[in-house]
């Protein structure tokens, strides 16, 4: 089953007081970009997250933002009791001012700075715990949004593929007149010459050119090509690299059809050919 690059997951989760929020957007590149916006207290967790993108979404410029809401304000302060014990010590050289009132003296020195601290100096378990499940949510989003997307893809390529086996069919019911026209045409050419040839020579020059407009090998060749897309299509796995390089061949048969046909009914099905595989390959930017 083939699966889009374009994808988009979000997904939430509460754990000891805290929302973990991640959000992922995709779209198509030949390789994967990621663009990772942590909080500062994950900051650590950058690189182990890179790697678990890079493992789950193979390719694409991807976009992953990850937020903690805390439902508490203090819930991360913690008191920096020595700063606060020298400050106390240091107001209390003036009772005066607060008629040595203890109460009012703490609320002084609470409120000095660096009496709070909100830094933590390494990452909780729970925290840890908590980023790796919410983003795996957001991954389980998203890959079922690139696989849905993967399958309307699927469809658009089936219609195309069919279209191109028909032109092909066509193609193959045309030849035979093509033939027949390019020995007229030689024919009409010589007589209008009005000089008299030899017709062992004449069928021996007719055998060689219409050998060099042949396209047997092209129209077997691109046969096979179809068929060979519509099997990877249908693979247990995504793989846009091969469905491009099949494409590839497919235009190159097509060309060399259109290259040989010399004939305005076969070069017509041959731009509706190339019409329909334009098509394809701009769709294939989009597969994983």
């Amino acid at each position: 089953m083939i699966q889009s690059m374009t994808g988009y997951g979000k997904s939430k989760l509460e754990v000891a007081g805290k929302t973990f929020v991640a959000e992922l957007k995709s779209l198509n590149s030949k390789h994967l970009d990621a663009n990772v916006r942590l909080p500062s207290e994950l900051r650590e967790l950058e690189l182990p997250l890179r790697n678990r993108l890079s493992k789950a979404l193979g390719r694409g410029k991807v976009d992953l933002s990850l937020q903690v809401e805390k439902h508490e304000a203090e819930s991360s302060a913690k008191i920096n009791i020595k700063v606060v014990e020298s400050y106390l010590s240091q107001l209390q050289q003036f009772p005066s001012s607060t008629n040595g009132d203890y109460n009012r003296l703490l609320q002084i020195a609470m409120s000095m700075p660096n009496a709070l601290s909100s830094e933590k100096n390494e990452l909780e378990k729970e925290d840890s715990e908590a980023v790796y499940k919410v983003l795996e949510m957001a991954l389980e989003q998203i890959n079922q949004f690139r696989s849905d997307e993967g399958e309307v893809l699927k469809k658009d390529f089936e219609l195309r593929i069919d279209t191109l086996t028909e032109l092909l069919l066509k193609v193959k019911d045309i030849d035979p007149e093509r033939i027949a026209n390019v020995k007229s045409r030689l024919r009409k050419g010589i007589e209008d010459l009005k000089q008299k040839v030899d017709e062992n020579r004449f069928e021996q020059e007719l055998i060689y050119y219409i050998e060099k407009y042949d396209i047997t090998e092209e129209k077997t060749r691109l046969d096979n090509h179809l068929d060979y897309f519509n099997k990877a299509l249908n693979s247990s796995d995504s793989n846009g690299r091969k469905l491009n390089f099949i494409c590839q061949e497919i235009g190159r048969e097509i060309n060399t059809i259109g290259s040989k046909s010399n004939f305005a009914p076969m070069q017509k099905a041959v731009v509706q050919m190339k019409d329909e595989l334009e098509k394809i390959k701009e769709q294939l930017l989009n597969v994983l």
